[in-house]
């Protein structure tokens, strides 16, 4: 450690725009597609996490370390295109109306979700069954549900329907995303962060491409070997014993340890345990020192200390001794917490706005940091006239797949909620380098019961309603890797190609392979009932004798109190001059679990108070590059792990 000290960190230099994708990038693809997207299904069933870390950096160090033995030299703009290129090719599939359940896989994985909705238990019981429409998912009893297949016709329209939404979600995204980029970044100049974290790596690698290793390579290998090291307890060990026994064998309980149990007797309905996984320390790093402590000081206010109090005066009704953290989250969030995160997203968002107006009108004559030469810009209206145009298709298709649903809701969505919404989360971008905590928790839901409408195709109807607050960070990492805008257009589209056909393919083998879920697959087996149930309990909602206990949840008093309180506490901050990241810390922190904050706090707190002194000034430079490191090893062996896993059950099948 002490060595690092003495590390003499370059100056930063100005480097002029250069594309990063081409015939080696399309490559990169190509490999991410075949190899990586079957593992990140896999995993995504077995543990519930995907192979984010891996995807994108495992196949980052495989292109440079090809491209060092055949004597050519990478850009970091090339590898930041095959980074962001990994995530989209292997992130979750837009899921419509499943509640919190994220899926790996891509845009596949929504049908596979679907298929499991429309046979289920909860489904039938009730009463939601016969009312899903053919157009989102073919009956239970088609043989295309009890064949396990896509290669049939009645799966025609919702394939149809799931290419058009993955192509008019990208335009829909990039317009408003770079807008909103423009707003965030050349015109707030907000910090943005986290935005280092896969710049900074990019930069590591490109200098071991060009056989100068600096010191960012050499934090970014030793943190790599922590990942490395960990996950082969964390994920190796309970992967491959999986192949070999019914209950696989876990050193450390994953996700979490969960105390919620045990602490219900002194705290009823109070949430409290920790995660596993060291990453989370390792953000708790990267992040700002005052986020991460209001995000710690609210989410254990609310969820260990506010939550008994609730029950105790008998606003939480639900709760039962014996929950579990996620369904004692659920039943809490539903009894009040609903109401709170409405609150925080709407005060986020005026104050927001309210900043951007003050800010345009005390820089009226110098409203905007100059445009770096070759950025990749166009006007910004003509971004916004792409926004408005996908939006308009959207709502087409919403009309003519539910003509009984008042079209000035889907414009609603379209037009107020998704930009409101997407520039609340590019502030928290832009300010704390996160967006937990930012949206307008069942305002879709709300909508949907109060606007009169009775049937259930509504919910599956894919509503233009959105967050594309993300892309403002994604833009401002292409800027500081210097690499063309116009670089992620082309690598985005190519990859749709591409996650297309290999999602197709991919999920059509696994479902073959076994039911999902089921005991092959354990973490779909347990997570996936419990969503099932909510989406049911949802849909049916809107039907004659559906439940309505949902109406019953959102109190507009709640919400009205809660506005108020919040924009009180942030009346205090400022007035006593506080770091504004405490503020938005404290509202992400009201529906985080403590299983999430209280190990991100203990990182903040060794780098504040021990890290910084041991290392010196230059911790916060190392700081990015270590979980981005961290990142490549874990993926790395968990990759490995599942590429075993999934060889393994493909013999098995074919042998029995």
């Amino acid at each position: 450690m002490d060595d690092l000290k003495n590390i003499d960190f370059e100056p930063e230099i100005s480097e002029k725009f250069e594309d990063g994708f081409n015939f080696r990038t399309l490559l990169a693809a190509l490999f991410i597609g075949f190899i990586m997207l079957p593992g990140s299904i896999y995993l995504g069933l077995i543990t519930g996490g995907g192979l984010g870390g891996a995807a994108q950096w495992v196949t980052v160090i495989l292109l440079v370390e090809i491209a060092k033995r055949s004597f050519t030299q990478l850009k970091k703009q090339e590898i930041y295109i095959v980074y962001i290129l990994a995530s989209s090719l292997v992130s979750a599939g837009l899921i419509l109306g499943t509640g919190f359940l994220v899926l790996q896989g891509g845009a596949f994985s929504d049908l596979i979700w679907k298929q499991y909705l429309v046979q289920s238990p909860y489904a039938e019981s009730f009463g939601l069954t016969p009312h899903i429409p053919k157009w989102a998912v073919p009956p239970p009893n088609s043989d295309a549900i009890l064949k396990r297949t896509f290669f049939h016709k009645e799966w025609l329209i919702p394939i149809l329907l799931i290419i058009v939404h993955n192509v008019l979600y990208r335009i829909n995204m990039f317009s408003l995303g770079y807008a909103l980029f423009r707003i965030t970044s050349d015109y707030e100049k907000l910090p943005f962060p986290m935005a280092p974290v896969a710049s900074e790596g990019a930069t590591s690698l490109a200098e071991v491409s060009a056989k100068k290793e600096t010191w960012r390579w050499r934090v970014f290998s030793i943190s790599a070997m922590i990942g490395v090291i960990f996950g082969a307890f964390y994920v190796v060990i309970p992967t491959i014993t999986g192949l070999l026994m019914a209950n696989p064998l876990q050193l450390f309980p994953i996700p979490w340890v969960d105390l919620t149990t045990q602490i219900e007797t002194i705290l009823p309905s109070g949430v409290l345990g920790f995660v596993t996984d060291i990453g989370a320390i390792l953000t708790g790093f990267v992040l700002p020192f005052w986020v991460v402590t209001g995000t710690f000081i609210s989410s254990f206010l609310c969820q260990v200390i506010g939550n008994p109090i609730l029950y105790k005066i008998g606003i939480i009704k639900n709760w039962q001794p014996g929950m579990t953290a996620i369904p004692a989250s659920v039943v809490n969030t539903m009894d009040f917490w609903i109401n709170v995160t409405i609150a925080s997203g709407i005060v986020v968002g005026l104050i927001g706005i309210w900043k951007t107006i003050t800010s345009f009108k005390n820089k009226f004559d110098r409203i905007e940091r100059k445009i770096p030469e070759g950025r990749g810009d166009y006007p910004i209206g003509i971004a916004l006239t792409l926004w408005v145009l996908s939006t308009i298709i959207y709502i087409i298709i919403c009309h003519i797949l539910v003509p009984g649903f008042p079209v000035i809701l889907f414009i609603f969505f379209g037009f107020v909620l998704t930009p409101f919404l997407s520039y609340t989360s590019a502030r928290m971008f832009g300010i704390t380098g996160v967006a937990s905590g930012v949206a307008f928790p069942y305002v879709r839901e709300a909508t949907f019961i109060l606007s009169g409408y009775k049937g259930v195709d509504i919910w599956f109807a894919p509503i233009p309603y959105f967050n594309h607050g993300h892309l403002s960070q994604a833009f401002k990492q292409l800027e500081l890797t210097r690499t063309k805008f116009t670089s992620w257009y082309k690598a985005e589209f190519t990859a749709l190609g591409i996650m297309l056909f290999c999602s197709f393919l991919f999920w059509s083998i696994i479902w073959r392979m076994a039911p999902i879920p089921s005991s092959v697959y354990p973490f779909a087996q347990k997570m996936w009932p419990m969503s099932a149930i909510f989406n049911a309990l949802w849909a049916t909602s809107t039907l004659e004798s559906g439940a309505k206990w949902m109406i019953e949840a959102i109190k507009l008093k709640s919400i009205l109190t809660s506005t108020f309180i919040i924009y009180l506490i942030y009346g205090i901050i400022s007035f006593f001059k506080a770091p504004i990241g405490f503020f938005y810390g404290m509202v992400g922190g009201i529906v985080t679990l403590p299983h999430y904050a209280i190990p991100m706090f203990l990182g903040a707190l060794l780098g504040r108070f021990y890290m910084s002194k041991k290392i010196g000034s230059n911790w916060r430079k190392y700081t990015p590059i270590i979980l981005a490191g961290y990142a490549c090893g874990f993926g790395l062996v968990g990759m490995i792990s599942v590429a075993v896993a999934l060889i393994a059950k493909t013999v098995f099948q074919i042998i029995y």
